[in-house]
């Protein structure tokens, strides 16, 4: 059996062994993060109870937001950039990394200022989120990420990621076990961040390239914020209608419900790493089918669509009825009535997976001004949902209001707004398992 499968994978062109490879470094590198991570994510829910997780989550929940603000929508453009202009690529880096250096301060001054306004007289959870918001400061070495993701080498990620994520792992099950105050577990969160950023530095340095030949050019960073600056409010949007359901929470419930709905999230979100994993993978793949022709183009992000359908039938049917005895054995029952927000939050899922497709589809059409209309009308209608259903149903409101607008944003847009028809009929074509493949995609 073991030679047939290397038989055939000889017989694959270098270009898909490649991607193969790279495939399996990130996919086995999330594997083993969800899989270690969800065990301590369960023992520190249990720890801390809903209360104190809650609160976490809601700091997290903030930064996160802004973290995505901080990133400009720029990750697909450098490596788009990368591919096709590999004898500048010290330049693209360099550029993206003094946008990303401003961004980051920016972004972290206002998590201060809006925490402070959020809080005014919660002098804990305040700490908290300056803490954390420090990791704001570092993400800027996200460039080099993007730089292994457009040369199909993500197993340096993989390698420099795992490593912080492990050692800080233990960390924090020493915080654990010596019983450890909340403050503990948001410093952990910060030096992982720290120690990633180090961790991708050197794997650089020892893969050849010099970031010290890393230089800035004005004019380019001028080109990339021409392109990139919707995407700027579209991932805030987009982070909006992501985490404000926690904030709102928060806000407009208690931090009880945070934990709850946190749990949930954590769960229903975990699966998205398949098809993130893949589509960082595949992306190189798509963008050059695009220089060959529109036929090719649409065949590969079909293709990948197709597959995350699957994945994501498999796993919402699944967790729909077993939700609850899976919640109740990771978190125990104190955490059992966020079953019922992961049987329904799960069913949302399903746009995260397509989101990450439509970004690299976005990104090679530069429809960035479609991707910043339809994620700020799906913010706005999941806040009025929020503040809807939130006072009535608490963390089940919130898993509701995020089906919808997720559902109208990553969906029902792609109808409205013509030029994107062609990648609606893409997903419907997956969501329908191809069962309409004969029909027109230019409907």
């Amino acid at each position: 059996m073991l030679n047939k499968l290397n038989s055939a994978i000889e017989k694959l062109s270098p270009n898909i062994r490649k991607i193969l490879a790279n495939m399996g470094w990130l996919v086995g590198g999330r594997i083993l993060r969800v899989a270690i991570s969800l065990f301590v994510i369960a023992w520190m829910a249990r720890y801390l109870g809903t209360d104190g997780f809650g609160t976490l989550n809601y700091a997290i929940a903030l930064i996160s937001i802004f973290a995505n603000v901080a990133e400009m929508g720029l990750t697909h453009f450098v490596v788009r950039d990368a591919i096709n202009e590999p004898e500048h690529r010290y330049e693209i880096l360099g550029t993206a990394f003094i946008l990303r250096l401003f961004s980051g301060i920016a972004s972290f001054l206002l998590v201060i200022a809006t925490i402070f306004w959020l809080r005014p007289n919660d002098p804990a959870i305040r700490s908290i989120v300056i803490i954390m918001s420090g990791s704001l400061l570092f993400q800027n070495f996200s460039a080099i990420d993007a730089w292994f993701s457009s040369q199909v080498q993500s197993k340096y990620t993989v390698i420099a990621s795992n490593v912080s994520f492990i050692f800080m792992t233990l960390v924090r099950v020493g915080l654990l076990e010596t019983n450890a105050p909340l403050i503990a577990f948001a410093f952990t969160i910060l030096a992982e961040d720290i120690l990633g950023a180090i961790n991708l530095v050197i794997a650089y340095q020892k893969t050849g390239q010099k970031i010290q030949n890393w230089r800035a050019n004005w004019l380019r960073a001028g080109k990339l914020l021409s392109v990139s600056w919707p995407l700027i409010f579209s991932n805030l949007s987009v982070m909006i209608y992501l985490y404000v359901d926690q904030i709102m929470l928060g806000q407009l419930a208690t931090t009880k419900a945070v934990g709850l709905y946190a749990v949930a999230v954590k769960i229903s979100e975990n699966w998205g790493f398949l098809v993130l994993t893949i589509t960082r993978s595949v992306t190189p793949h798509i963008i050059e089918a695009k220089k060959i022709s529109e036929q090719l183009y649409y065949e590969r992000l079909q293709n990948i669509c197709n597959l995350s359908a699957v994945i994501f039938y498999v796993v919402a049917i699944s967790l729909t009825f077993f939700s609850q005895p899976l919640i109740v054995l990771l978190f125990g029952r104190e955490y059992g009535s966020a079953g019922i927000v992961l049987s329904i939050h799960i069913w949302s899922s399903i746009w995260m997976f397509f989101g990450n497709i439509k970004q690299v589809w976005i990104a090679t059409e530069e429809l960035t001004g479609f991707a910043l209309t339809a994620s700020f009308l799906g913010a706005i209608i999941n806040i009025g949902l929020n503040f809807w259903l939130i006072p009535i149903y608490q963390e089940v409101g919130a898993a509701i209001a995020t089906v919808i607008s997720y559902t109208f944003t990553d969906y029902v847009m792609c109808f409205i707004y013509r030029p994107a028809r062609k990648f609606g009929w893409v997903m419907t074509k997956a969501l329908a398992l191809n069962m309409f493949a004969h029909k027109s995609s230019t409907s």
